[in-house]
C-alpha cells in the first residue's frame, strides 16, 4: 500500500481486523479482503495506475448508490457466477455497515441493491451403501499408506460425526472426552457444541490416539508426518486418494461426508431439529436443505418401484 491512502482504504483495513476480533474464519477475511480491495480498484478514477486506487479513491460519503450500481454492473459484465457475486456484495455491505457503525456514512446504501438470485443446486449425496463401503475400504487397509491408523480414524470421524474439514484438524486432545464418548467441536464464528462420537469412530480414534507419536507443545489430534496440526488441505487431498482408488470417484472431498451423515440422518427418521445441533448450523433452513436432498432420493426411488409412477 503506498505511503498515502484514501480514507475508504483504511477503512477497508479497520473492517477486516474488526472481522479479525469478531472470530470471523480467516477464509472468510481472506476472501473479503479480497473482494474489498477489488473494489476499491474499481472506485480509483478512470486512468489510474496499478496500485494507486488505495490514494485515489474517493470518501466513503461520496460513494453513492449510482456508483454502487456501476460497481454490480462490472461484476456482470465479467460474467461472474451469482454466487460469486453474493459473496463480493456480502463484503461491500458488510464494510458499509462497518461504515454506518462509525458515523462515516448515514446510510448503508449497500443494502439498497439488488441480491442476485443463488441457483437452488442441490449437493449430490452418497447413499448409505456408498460412504460405509469406502470407509470400510479405508480400514481394511486396501491403499498401502504410510499413516493407516490416522487415515481411518479421519474418515470415520468425517462420516461418523459430520464435522467440517476445519472443525476436524481443529481438534485437540483435551477435545476428546473418550470415556463418555464426546467430542467438543469449535464451529464457525468459534462457537463450540458436543457432538456424539458413535461407536467406529470412537475405536478408529482410540486406535490411532495410542500410536499418535507424542509431541512436545502440539495438541491437535491429527498429526502429519512432520508432527505437525493436519491442515485442511491435506486432509481433502488424503480424502481425494482414497476415494480415487478404492471409489473411484476423485470428485469425493470431506465435506461429502457431512452431506451424508445429515442426509442419512433425516432418512432414518432423525429431527430436523436435532440435526440442526449436530451440525452447528445457526439457521434451521441450511440443514431444510438436506430434506430436499432427501426427498430427491425418495422420488428417485418411487418413480422406479411404485407401478403408477
Amino acid at each position: 500500500m503506498s505511503e498515502t491512502v484514501s480514507e475508504i482504504a483504511r477503512q477497508i483495513e479497520r473492517y477486516l481486523e474488526e472481522l479479525a476480533r469478531g472470530g470471523a474464519s480467516s477464509h472468510t477475511i481472506a476472501a473479503y479482503g479480497t473482494d474489498l480491495r477489488q473494489f476499491l480498484e474499481f472506485l480509483a478514477p478512470p486512468g489510474a495506475k496499478e496500485g494507486e486506487a488505495a490514494a485515489s479513491a474517493p470518501d466513503p460519503a461520496a460513494i453513492d448508490l449510482l456508483r454502487l450500481r456501476h460497481w454490480l454492473a462490472s461484476l456482470y459484465q465479467q460474467e461472474l457466477t451469482p454466487v460469486s457475486i453474493r459473496r463480493k456484495l456480502a463484503a461491500v455491505r458488510g464494510l458499509f455497515g462497518f461504515l454506518l457503525r462509525e458515523g462515516l456514512v448515514k446510510v448503508n446504501t449497500a443494502r439498497l441493491l439488488r441480491t442476485p438470485k443463488a441457483p437452488q443446486k442441490l449437493p449430490e449425496v452418497m447413499t448409505a451403501e456408498q460412504a460405509n463401503r469406502l470407509v470400510d475400504a479405508v480400514a481394511a487397509g486396501k491403499l498401502e499408506r504410510p499413516y493407516p491408523a490416522r487415515d481411518r480414524a479421519i474418515f470415520e470421524v468425517l462420516y461418523g460425526c459430520g464435522l467440517r474439514v476445519s472443525e476436524l484438524t481443529g481438534l485437540n486432545l483435551e477435545d476428546v472426552d473418550r470415556a463418555e464418548g464426546w467430542l467438543r467441536v469449535r464451529g464457525k464464528g468459534k462457537k463450540e457444541r458436543q457432538t456424539p462420537l458413535p461407536g467406529k469412530a470412537a475405536e478408529a480414534l482410540e486406535r490411532y490416539l495410542s500410536a499418535r507419536a507424542v509431541v512436545r507443545g502440539e495438541t491437535a489430534v491429527f498429526l502429519s508426518y512432520r508432527g505437525k496440526r493436519l491442515t485442511r488441505a491435506s486432509v481433502a487431498q488424503i480424502v481425494k486418494l482414497y476415494a480415487t482408488y478404492l471409489a473411484q470417484d476423485p470428485s469425493l472431498h470431506p465435506h461429502s461426508f457431512r452431506h451424508a451423515y445429515a442426509t442419512h440422518l433425516l432418512a432414518d427418521g432423525a429431527d430436523l431439529r436435532a440435526i440442526q445441533e449436530l451440525l452447528g448450523h445457526a439457521r434451521l433452513s441450511t440443514t431444510q436443505r438436506y430434506t430436499q436432498v432427501s426427498l430427491t432420493g425418495l422420488m428417485a426411488v418411487y418413480d422406479k418401484a411404485h407401478p403408477k409412477a
